[in-house]
C-alpha cells in the first residue's frame, strides 16, 4: 500500500451496541472523518439510499468483483455478503481523510493483514440485558431472530481483546467523546504532527 495521510479506522461491534449512531454523531461532528460504503447483496432496508448506506448488488454482480480483486475484505453474514472497495478506500486516504470501516471481527482480520497501520475500535454495551433491550426496541426483528442476534452478539464480544481501542456505549454522550478522544489523539502523533507543521518544526531546529 502507498503511504497516505488519512487513518484507516476499523469499528466493530454486536448489532445493537449502537456503532451506527454513534459513528454518524462523530462524522457530523467532524466532516473531515469519511465512512466507507460497503457494497452489498443484502435488500434495502425503508429509508435506506443506495450509495450512501450501501452499495446494493445482486450477488452475480458481488461474485464478479470477488473474482477481480476489487475487494480488500469480504464476508457473509446473516446470508449476506458484504465487501470493502479497495481502491476507493485507498483514495480517500489518499486525499487525506481519516475514513472508518464499519465491518466485523473476520473482516477487520482481513483488513489488518494487508493495512497493519489501521486502527481499531471495538463498541461494547453496558450489559447483555441492555443489548437484549435495544434489538428488542427496534420492534423490527422476532424473538427467535433476537435470540440469534444475542447469540452472534456473544460470539462477536469475544474478539474484543484484537482491538486497539474499546469503548462501553452505556451513555451516549459520553461513549461519543471517548470516540472523539481516540481521533483527536491520533492526530497529535508525532508522524501526523511532522506531516502538518515540518516548516514550523524546521525554523525551530534552524
Amino acid at each position: 500500500m502507498t503511504h497516505s495521510t488519512g487513518t484507516l479506522y476499523i469499528v466493530s461491534a454486536p448489532s445493537g451496541a449502537g456503532k451506527t449512531s454513534l459513528v454518524n454523531a462523530l462524522v457530523n461532528a467532524q466532516p473531515q472523518i469519511r465512512v466507507s460504503v460497503s457494497h452489498t447483496t443484502r435488500a434495502m432496508r425503508p429509508g435506506e439510499v443506495d450509495g450512501v448506506n450501501y452499495h446494493f448488488v445482486d450477488r452475480t454482480q458481488f461474485e464478479f468483483m470477488i473474482e477481480h480483486g476489487d475487494f480488500l475484505e469480504q464476508a457473509e453474514v446473516f446470508g449476506n455478503m458484504y465487501g470493502t472497495s479497495r481502491s476507493h478506500l485507498q483514495q480517500t486516504l489518499d486525499e487525506g481523510h481519516d475514513l472508518i470501516l464499519e465491518i466485523d471481527w473476520q473482516g477487520a482480520e482481513q483488513v489488518r493483514k494487508v493495512m497493519p497501520d489501521a486502527r481499531s475500535i471495538f463498541i461494547l454495551p453496558p450489559t447483555q440485558q441492555a443489548l437484549r433491550q435495544r434489538l428488542t426496541n427496534r420492534g423490527t426483528d422476532s424473538d427467535e431472530i433476537i435470540e440469534g442476534r444475542m447469540r452472534e452478539a456473544v460470539s462477536e464480544m469475544s474478539h474484543y481483546a484484537e482491538y486497539d481501542y474499546i469503548v462501553i456505549n452505556d451513555d451516549f454522550a459520553s461513549a461519543l467523546e471517548d470516540l472523539k478522544a481516540i481521533f483527536r489523539a491520533n492526530l497529535l502523533t508525532q508522524t501526523h504532527q511532522q506531516q502538518r507543521f515540518s516548516g514550523l518544526l524546521e525554523q525551530l531546529l534552524a
